[in-house]
């Protein structure tokens, strides 16, 4: 799945389509406050499409996550374009701004999903422990970034993962069937 996943971000058209779509998923969900991820390798950079979503309206937010120590569930603080960065942990980007952000909508990574909205990531459970316990009585709606490449059946599953409400690839849309 993961040269899958590098082949398929490597064409210039998967990655504009999968802009668009991420975009078409921020319109239907009507959200203010966004979560999302700093690109690695193979991973959609979806930097430019949430700049221009922040672009349209100044009561928008993003926000990146912070691994303030390893297994502990992440922090999202806040990111705009100009937000000076810092290198944290696993050598990924961080924005340096301090103030903690509860998103009402985050896109995750995808390594590779099923057609019954689980993702497969690089298996640290972040994204998992931090769900687990999200602040608040109200969950993020999750939306899924992938491309269509690392689409399989279905995954074996462990009692802790949590199906997307939503996945997002550069050929479709995908919402989490309904039990």
């Amino acid at each position: 799945l993961l040269e899958a996943r590098l082949q398929a971000a490597s064409e210039p058209a998967h990655n504009s389509a999968l802009a668009r779509h991420l975009l078409d998923a921020l319109k239907q969900y009507g959200v203010h406050s966004v979560g999302f991820y700093w690109p690695l390798a193979g991973e959609f950079d979806a930097r430019a499409a949430i700049s221009v979503w922040l672009a349209a309206d100044a009561q928008r937010e993003a926000s990146l996550p912070v691994v303030k120590e390893r297994s502990a569930p992440l922090e999202f603080h806040a990111w705009t374009p100009n937000t000076p960065m810092r290198i944290g942990h696993h050598k990924i980007g961080e924005p340096t701004s301090g103030r903690i952000v509860i998103p009402q909508l985050l896109f995750v990574p995808c390594v590779g999903f099923d057609s019954h909205g689980y993702r497969l990531g690089y298996g640290g459970g972040y994204y998992d422990r931090t769900l687990a316990a999200w602040p608040g009585e109200t969950k993020p709606i999750t939306v899924g970034i992938a491309y269509e490449a690392c689409r399989t059946q279905a995954f074996l599953r462990e009692v802790h993962d949590i199906p997307l409400d939503l996945i997002v690839t550069e050929a479709a849309l995908y919402p989490r069937p309904v039990d």
